[in-house]
C-alpha cells in the first residue's frame, strides 16, 4: 500500500480571522479599485480642464503612449548607459504552446549566454509587464526552459544583480527645465521566514503579523515547497520581484537624496529621449552606494502611469498617501500639457481603450518567483 502525505498543517483559525479584520483598516492591503476611488474627482476635474484629452500620454514623448501601458521594457533600457544597467536582451513572442515549446526558445537564450559571458541565475520577465507579474529567477537551464514555456510572450532576461538592496526612484523634470529631481525613494524589503527547525514555511508565514496578510499568494507560489521545515535560522525568501502587490515591504526612503544619487538619476533620465516622469528600479549594494550613486543597475525604467511607491510605507497615514498621488497626477498632466503645446502627441481615448484590451489579453498570468 502507498503511503498517504500527511494533509497541509492545520493554521489556527483565530489566525485567518485577524488577517481578514485587518484587511478592512491596512489600506495598503485594499483592492486596487477601492484604493484608487478616491482619485476619481481628481481624474475627472483633470480631463475637464484639458477638454476631455488625456494629455499624460504625452508627459513623455519617447515612450508610446508615454508609458501608461504595454511598452517595451527592453527598448525604454536600451537607451540607459550600460554602466547604469544590467546586460539584457529580449526573446522574441512565439504562438507555439505545445509541451515542450520552451526548448526551441531557450536555445536563442543559452547562444546569448555564451556569447556575453552570463552565468546563471538569471533574471525572465514579460516584456511588456504589470506589477511583478511573472518574474521569475532562473537559476538553471531547465528552470529557463520551464519558464519560456509557461509564458509564451515576449520577455525580457536580465544578468541577475544580487544587490541585495533595491529602490524605486521617482523622477520629475518639467519642461524647460535643464535639470530634473528626485521626487521620493522607495526602499524594498524582500519578504523571508527564518527556519526555527519546529515549523513548516506555512506556520511561519501564518505567524508573522504582515506576511499573513497575503498568505494566499505566498502559498500559491511555494506550492509543495510549503511544508517544508527549515533548518533552524535558514533564510526563505518568499519573492524575488521588488513589487508591492508581490509582497515586498515598501519604506519611504527621502532621507537618502542626495546630489550623488540626483546626478546619476539624471544622467539615466536624460539618455531616454523625452523622458521627463515616472520610477527607475535600481539595485545595489549599500546606502552608501545608493547615496553615492555609485555601482547602481537599474533593472526597469517605468513611466506615467509609474507610482511613487512610498505611499505604501505602512507608518504613513492614509491622507498623506492620497496628497502624493494627486500631487503626481498634477505634475504629470501639467506635463503632458506643456509637451502638448510643444507638438508632442496626444493619445486619443479610443486608441488607449484598444491598446489595453490587447494589455489585457496578452498579458501574463501572475507566476512570479
Amino acid at each position: 500500500m502507498l503511503a498517504r502525505e500527511p494533509p497541509p498543517e492545520r493554521i489556527p483559525l483565530r489566525w485567518r480571522a485577524w488577517a481578514s479584520a485587518q484587511k478592512i483598516w491596512r489600506w495598503e492591503f485594499w483592492p486596487r479599485q477601492v484604493f484608487y476611488l478616491p482619485l476619481v474627482p481628481l481624474w475627472g476635474v483633470l480631463l475637464l480642464k484639458h477638454r476631455g484629452r488625456l494629455v499624460f500620454t504625452a508627459t513623455n514623448p519617447g515612450i508610446p503612449h508615454s508609458g501608461v501601458l504595454g511598452e517595451s521594457k527592453f527598448d525604454t533600457l536600451a537607451h540607459i548607459p550600460a554602466d547604469l544597467k544590467p546586460d539584457g536582451v529580449r526573446l522574441p513572442a512565439t504562438d507555439d504552446a505545445s509541451p515542450g515549446s520552451g526548448e526551441a526558445r531557450v536555445a536563442p537564450l543559452m547562444d546569448v549566454m555564451r556569447q556575453r559571458g552570463w552565468s546563471f541565475p538569471i533574471i525572465l520577465k514579460p516584456d511588456a509587464g504589470e506589477r511583478g507579474r511573472s518574474v521569475k529567477l532562473a537559476r538553471d537551464e531547465a528552470a529557463a526552459r520551464a519558464a519560456l514555456e509557461a509564458y509564451r510572450g515576449a520577455m525580457l532576461a536580465q544578468v541577475y544583480h544580487p544587490g541585495p538592496m533595491e529602490a524605486g526612484v521617482f523622477y520629475v523634470r518639467e519642461p524647460g527645465q535643464e535639470r530634473g529631481r528626485v521626487f521620493s525613494i522607495t526602499l524594498k524589503d524582500f519578504p523571508e521566514v527564518i527556519g526555527d527547525g519546529r515549523s513548516t514555511i506555512r506556520r511561519l508565514i501564518w505567524a508573522h503579523p504582515r506576511y499573513r496578510l497575503q498568505a494566499s499568494r505566498f502559498l500559491a507560489r511555494l506550492r509543495e515547497q510549503a511544508d517544508r521545515v527549515p533548518a533552524p535560522g535558514e533564510r526563505v525568501r518568499l519573492g524575488i520581484a521588488g513589487n508591492h502587490c508581490q509582497g515586498t515591504l515598501f519604506r519611504d526612503g527621502a532621507k537618502h537624496i542626495t546630489p550623488g544619487l540626483e546626478a546619476a538619476i539624471e544622467r539615466a533620465a536624460r539618455a531616454i529621449p523625452g523622458f521627463h516622469f515616472g520610477r527607475f528600479d535600481i539595485r545595489f549594494a549599500t546606502l552608501d552606494d545608493l547615496e553615492a550613486g555609485r555601482g547602481l543597475a537599474i533593472i526597469e525604467a517605468n513611466g506615467v502611469l509609474a507610482e511613487s511607491t512610498n505611499i505604501y510605507d505602512p507608518t504613513w497615514p492614509l491622507w498623506r498617501a492620497y496628497a502624493t498621488l494627486y500631487r503626481q497626477w498634477r505634475l504629470a498632466c501639467r506635463i503632458g500639457a506643456a509637451n502638448a503645446r510643444a507638438g508632442a502627441r496626444v493619445t486619443p481615448t479610443r486608441e488607449i481603450l484598444r491598446t489595453w484590451r490587447e494589455h489585457v489579453r496578452t498579458r501574463a498570468d501572475d507566476l512570479s518567483d
